[in-house]
């Protein structure tokens, strides 16, 4: 059974990463032998495929959870599955749900190809760059904070100015910070269900693995933050937390919780690292919520509160709800396969199929609870 799963996973990766290529753009000249113009013509079929991956990916991880619970999935195999997870979603096309990785590739050419900077210059004032015919954003200036501009730096050199060469680069870099958190995890919390909640979510695979959104690289700083200051090494451990503030600065609110676990250990105090993390997982679901203040709530922001929830596995009622709201999170992509537009009734839509398995988590709890109460 559980060697069925494991295949079974396998597979269902490979087939998602062979359904992501339905989804390139026509304007994507670098790989226009792979264009089939299957999503934009057959988007009912596209929108019923796409389901029923995400489906599949939380069937898969509840069914690794219950493995890790009835200790059934070892630490070897865990990291095997990471290992497949890594080798065989570099390989899918990453804007199938967002153009992000496109925005990190034209950052670094404009601050290392044409030597300008990227805070002031704009990708469109570079005419006739072939980054202007797919890119969705190349009227804005850098989006990200300097620290990750910096890191760009390395698989943009690598790519030698091959477009493709450079966009598997960037996807290879990103997973590394990916494998690295899942290490560090089992590091800080020397429990196997914490590094499956983490590194098996399907959030956390899709958005960082397929899209290669740099928040993984932005979170993957933060938990060295925490690594270092639970061993009482504060300098190391601010370090770490700037390095993850000049990503994407959204970690800043964890500032005040570097502070007070140095005031507690500077008076003798003891530390209840449960607690730390319930913390800062509350405090960056606020900073998720209030996301929409920017523009709006965007499905891989999660990653910065599941984070630190996968070390909470005893917290089963936040672990279920989380997981409901990640597999609510990962449906908000369905309204615009569908319509094709951002406006319209796609905002409530996406509101809706956000919400929807929350509350249907929430209902089922109460029912149960009162069930057993009066049985």
């Amino acid at each position: 059974m559980k060697k069925l799963l494991i295949y079974g996973y396998c597979c269902l990766l490979f087939f998602f990463s062979f359904f992501s290529y339905l989804f390139i753009d026509p304007g994507l000249l670098y790989l226009r032998n792979f264009y089939t113009g299957f999503f934009s013509e057959n988007r009912l079929v596209v929108i019923i495929l796409y389901t029923l991956f995400i489906c599949l990916f939380f069937l898969t991880y509840y069914l690794f959870i219950k493995l890790v619970r009835s200790e059934k999935l070892p630490l070897k195999q865990i990291f095997l599955l990471i290992v497949a997870n890594v080798s065989i979603l570099l390989f899918s096309y990453p804007a199938i749900l967002s153009f992000d990785i496109f925005n990190y590739i034209a950052t670094a050419k404009v601050a290392f190809f044409y030597h300008e900077n990227p805070y002031i210059v704009m990708p469109y004032e570079f005419i006739g760059d072939p980054l202007l015919l797919f890119m969705h954003a190349a009227n804005k200036v850098a989006l990200y904070a300097p620290f990750w501009t910096l890191l760009s730096a390395i698989p943009h050199l690598l790519g030698f100015n091959n477009f493709l060469i450079t966009l598997f680069n960037l996807k290879f870099f990103i997973s590394l910070f990916y494998v690295a958190g899942a290490f560090l995890v089992w590091k800080i919390s020397k429990n196997i269900y914490s590094v499956v909640l983490f590194a098996l979510n399907p959030l956390i695979v899709i958005e960082t693995l397929v899209s290669s959104h740099n928040d993984i690289v932005m979170m993957f700083f933060a938990l060295c933050a925490f690594f270092f200051a639970f061993k009482k090494k504060f300098i190391l451990a601010l370090l770490f937390l700037f390095f993850s503030i000049f990503i994407k600065y959204a970690t800043i609110v964890l500032l005040p919780i570097f502070i007070y676990m140095l005031i507690k250990y500077k008076s003798g105090e003891k530390i209840d690292q449960q607690n730390i993390f319930l913390i800062a997982a509350f405090l960056m679901f606020i900073v998720f919520l209030f996301s929409f203040l920017r523009e709006e709530i965007y499905p891989w922001y999660a990653i910065w509160f599941l984070t630190f929830i996968s070390f909470l596995p005893k917290k089963k009622n936040l672990v279920v709800l989380s997981t409901a709201l990640s597999f609510g999170l990962l449906l908000r992509y369905v309204p615009f396969m569908f319509l094709g537009t951002y406006f319209g009734l796609t905002p409530l839509i996406k509101v809706c199929v956000t919400v929807i398995p929350v509350f249907i988590v929430l209902a089922w709890s109460l029912i149960s609870k009162y069930a057993k109460k009066y049985n």
